[in-house]
């Protein structure tokens, strides 16, 4: 048993210091980022937000919202083959969309079906192996066989939470790695194993290891608000991934429940025994849920949900003097705080 004493830090626990700046509105903040990566050969151009691979939130119906400002979705693995299929021959070229899957022998198999029937197969250009646990060597087997497998896709694989770990999935094959344990919102790793990490220490030092490999990561999990995102950006998160922020929507997938007059919508993790319960049979007898099912206030289309996202990114790039947001973690100061919010008044 070992301790380590150095302070690691969440969102809640930091605020970004205002500089200088030259910039005289919003608009003149250009928030798209181009990416070259390291394993495939696409080029990426556009906004580095991701909706999260949960049946609730990544939806073909969320990816045909989002690609209108040019942010990405990862699909949830349980559509089935010709849903998939009919889905990536529609989607237009500058759609960012990631094909998900684990890593079973069935999910092996549905990913090599859909890419032997969309011709050319090119038309998946990004594919998520999405893990709780990256850390197996099974899980780094499996990202080394997808990526001999189709060496020209962009593959995105996690979660982790450290350096090292970041770096060899890098040099197994990913072109990003998906860094988070435990931060979501509906994830309950933390309280059923006492595992995790701070979600903002975990990308600063996994952000250092990817650069240095010219590889790229996801900051996944634990954004509640819009300026968390801008937290991630800053601590040097080439895309973030959001859950619960895409959660409650028309696009969503999920029951929709009326209570006292209001209207809710059924969100869970993956993880979650209702999760398990509607894809597996149940919680299997050899390991525990880890997740929870929540009800999400209902608010209408994601449109509104986006707007606000991209304008709060905008705003915060204004108050560092960034003009382009590849620019913002460089420019990009933290300073450690007690309190985020002045709430007298009650939680906005």
């Amino acid at each position: 048993m070992r301790i380590e004493t150095e302070i690691k830090l969440d969102f809640k626990d930091v605020l970004i210091r205002p500089k200088r700046s030259t910039l005289n509105t919003r608009a003149e903040v250009d928030i798209s980022r181009e990416f070259s990566f390291r394993h495939s050969k696409h080029s990426y151009r556009g906004v580095p937000i991701i909706a999260a691979n949960m049946d609730t939130v990544g939806t073909f119906e969320m990816a045909g919202a989002l690609t209108k400002h040019h942010m990405a979705t990862a699909l949830h693995k349980h559509y089935n083959l010709a849903q998939y299929i009919g889905f990536f021959r529609a989607l237009s070229a500058s759609g960012v969309v990631f094909y998900s899957l684990g890593i079973s022998e069935q999910d092996e198999s549905k990913l090599h079906q859909v890419m032997q029937q969309l011709k050319p197969p090119s038309v998946i250009r990004y594919v998520c192996i999405d893990a709780a646990n990256g850390y197996t060597e099974k899980f780094v087997a499996f990202v080394q066989k997808i990526r001999k497998a189709y060496p020209d896709i962009v593959l995105m694989a996690g979660n982790v939470v450290t350096g090292e770990m970041t770096e060899e999935l890098i040099l197994a094959g990913a072109d990003i790695v998906k860094v988070g344990i435990g931060p979501g919102s509906v994830c309950t790793t933390r309280k059923m194993t006492g595992v995790g990490y701070p979600q903002l220490s975990a990308i600063i030092e996994c952000a250092d290891a990817a650069h240095g490999l010219e590889g790229h990561i996801c900051a996944d999990g634990g954004c509640t608000t819009v300026g968390d995102i801008a937290k991630a950006f800053g601590g040097g998160a080439d895309f973030v991934m959001l859950g619960g922020m895409f959660a409650g929507h028309d696009e969503c997938g999920g029951e929709t429940i009326v209570r006292d007059e209001q209207k809710y919508m059924r969100f869970y993790g993956m993880s979650s025994k209702t999760a398990m319960d509607k894809y597996a049979g149940g919680v299997a007898s050899y390991r525990a849920a880890e997740g929870k099912e929540v009800l999400a206030p209902y608010r209408g289309p994601v449109e509104g949900t986006a707007q606000e996202i991209l304008g709060g990114v905008r705003s915060a790039c204004t108050y560092v003097g960034a003009r382009r947001l590849r620019e913002f973690s460089k420019r990009t100061t933290f300073i450690r705080v007690g309190q985020q919010l002045n709430e007298v008044f009650g939680k906005s």
